[in-house]
């Protein structure tokens, strides 16, 4: 029914592997030599001539993953998988999804990780926690939702609660009427229902004094109570136009304004600007009384419907109305208005990225921000539209044909945190765009990655009472992270203020954070990643220098266990450098094991004395 207001106015599971041959001979005998990105050129060379298989395929991502190439570990994975593989590998192309901000196809991988490896501590906490999903089914749940008890089997729909507690909303349930030939249902009545202090409803009841023949609600009352708009049909005007070849009647949507006297509603008057060429409906007053909203089709429209605003002036009459533009409407439909008391702007649109159909959407106009998807529950793939709220009682109602018909839904507000990260430098203080913000929640998982804009800001939408982590990156700067505590609600504001690159060089070496490396691995993460970055900025500023890696390890371990995989991670590092477009006759690497401690204690280390021998040395051989 609520069309009426919009569109009126007019495989083998055991397959083994293909092993390594005579042809792959070259490009593995590099990549066993942790050379990834000549090893990355050699299989590519293979699949250029039609020699590649499934194990080509492994390996050149297995390439790119070890310097973290997401992207194009992406792609070979996708087709090393159209085969069986073990489940590290599934893990593995999961991560770099997940890196991509690929939340869905990530957890697909992950799980055909979990159930290869189910005993895997990674699978456990995929399972207790899945964070994959796509951006508008994972963001911050906004509201709780409940059908109400009052739904009748008709369309019920436009719901608005009053500061009196009355309900007021649109219904076809009034089973005397004639009906309707758009859906065979009754013309819509308006009705209420009073909102009981124990959060139940009173059984509705006809506003009989507004209702007619003809299509009447939904309403929107004035915040002191004396002045309802509603809509109806032009007929009650005795406006419409004749086809007289098909004996109908057409007419359009109008609005009308009536004020209480007593318990009831009179003085029924038409707006000055409805008209027999467009309709206008849904409507909408702030709570000063002095700005109706509306959705209409009339000239100026930017798609099928959109959002306007008139103003209500001092003694009754009404200015021109104005579109509210681009940034609420688009080239599909906009409808349902409610501007909130705080001034925030709830309306449906088909033209917006959504679930299907109508979505609910909010735009806050105390701030310079787009408008948001209010998300699930809210939003299905369905129509859902028409989202009311009152925030003296901090309670919303909003309709949806999720189940096959028009029914009223009650919002309830669910605790969330803002996140709004500005970005500078920290020596002028000067904001910074293109800079990448990633959030990370308490187990590291990056939820999201994203792209400051000219204002240098990024806002996140997370949950109440969960702590998290920014990390910000920007060419030219030291990456960093900076931590959000957990707070019950509102929005926390973080200065991520980045240090300008100002790596310090001494006549024998280039001095670098620790580079990061998961126990008994030398794969780069992207922790590690960050501070190489810094290297590489330094080369690529003095394209004369020449840098020797030298990768150290504490004492525990044998020392052939300690040699072994020092040269692995200094192997890594060379590679990764090479990848940022670094050439390899500029970086070599080895390791050292534990033979050289910057702390000789031997069997009395502390914990800080293993620390500080665990270290990666960046020499400079050549200036």
């Amino acid at each position: 029914m609520k069309n009426l207001y919009i569109t009126l106015s007019f495989v083998i599971a055991s397959m083994t592997l293909s092993a390594q041959n005579k042809d792959t001979e070259k490009a593995d005998k590099l990549f066993n030599r942790f050379e990834y990105v000549d090893a990355s050129n050699e299989y590519l060379k293979l699949i250029e001539k039609g020699k590649a298989d499934n194990y080509v395929y492994k390996q050149l991502a297995d390439s790119y993953y070890n310097v973290f190439n997401t992207k194009e570990a992406i792609k070979w994975y996708a087709k090393a998988t159209q085969e069986k593989q073990d489940a590290e590998t599934y893990y593995r192309y999961a991560q770099m999804l997940k890196a991509e901000g690929k939340y869905e196809e990530s957890n697909a991988q992950m799980q055909k990780f979990a159930s290869m490896s189910p005993n895997d501590q990674r699978a456990v906490a995929f399972k207790q926690d899945p964070n994959y999903l796509p951006k508008l089914k994972s963001q911050t749940k906004l509201f709780d939702e409940k059908s109400l008890d009052i739904n009748s089997d008709q369309s019920d729909f436009g719901a608005v609660l009053t500061n009196d507690n009355t309900l007021y909303f649109a219904s076809a349930r009034n089973k005397s009427r004639k009906t309707y030939g758009w859906n065979e249902e009754p013309f819509l009545d308006l009705y209420k229902s009073t909102y009981n202090a124990n959060g139940t409803f009173s059984e509705p009841v006809t506003v009989s004094e507004i209702n007619t023949k003809f299509h009447d609600g939904p309403a929107s009352i004035t915040a002191d109570g004396n002045t309802m708009y509603f809509a109806s049909e032009s007929f009650k005007e005795g406006d419409f136009e004749k086809d007289k070849s098909k004996k109908l009647k057409f007419g359009q949507v109008y609005l009308f304004k009536a004020t209480k006297e007593g318990d009831k509603w009179s003085n029924v008057k038409a707006l000055p600007f409805n008209s027999k060429e467009y309709s206008v409906s849904n409507p909408s007053i702030s709570k000063d009384g002095k700005t109706l909203y509306f959705s209409s089709n009339m000239p100026g429209s930017l798609g099928g419907n959109d959002i306007w605003k008139v103003a209500v002036n001092a003694d009754g009459g009404f200015g021109t109305p104005e579109n509210l533009g681009s940034k609420v409407n688009t080239e599909g439909n906009e409808s349902f208005p409610f501007i909130t008391d705080d001034n925030r702007l709830f309306f449906s649109s088909d033209g917006r990225k959504g679930f299907g159909g109508l979505d609910v959407f909010v735009i806050d106009f105390n701030k310079k921000t787009d408008a948001i998807n209010v998300g699930a529950p809210v939003n299905t793939s369905k129509d859902d539209f028409a989202f009311t709220f009152n925030t003296a009682k901090n309670i919303g109602f909003f309709s949806s044909n999720r189940t096959g018909n028009d029914n009223i839904y009650q919002a309830t507000p669910v605790c969330g945190v803002e996140v709004v990260t500005i970005v500078k430098d920290a020596k002028t203080g000067a904001i910074l765009s293109d800079a990448r913000v990633a959030i990370l929640d308490e187990k590291k998982n990056v939820i999201e990655t994203r792209t400051t804009a000219a204002d240098g800001q990024v806002v996140y939408s997370v949950d109440c009472n969960k702590a998290y982590t920014l990390q910000v990156a920007k060419d030219g700067y030291e990456s960093n992270v900076f931590p959000v505590a957990k707070t019950n609600g509102g929005i926390v504001n973080v200065n991520a203020e980045l240090q300008p690159i100002d790596v310090i060089v001494t006549p024998t070496e280039i001095v670098l954070k620790e580079i990061f490396f998961e126990f008994n691995k030398s794969n780069i993460t992207q922790e590690g990643a960050f501070e190489l970055d810094k290297l590489v900025q330094v080369m690529k500023n003095n394209d004369q220098l020449v840098i020797m890696v030298k990768s150290h390890t504490d004492n525990r371990g044998s020392d052939a266990y300690n040699l072994n995989l020092s040269d692995r991670r200094a192997k890594s590092t060379v590679q990764y450098v090479i990848s940022k477009g670094i050439d390899k006759s500029r970086i070599s690497g080895k390791g050292y094991g534990e033979s050289e401690p910057k702390v000789d204690c031997k069997e009395n280390c502390t914990e800080e004395d293993h620390a500080k021998n665990r270290r990666s040395e960046f020499l400079i051989v050549k200036k």
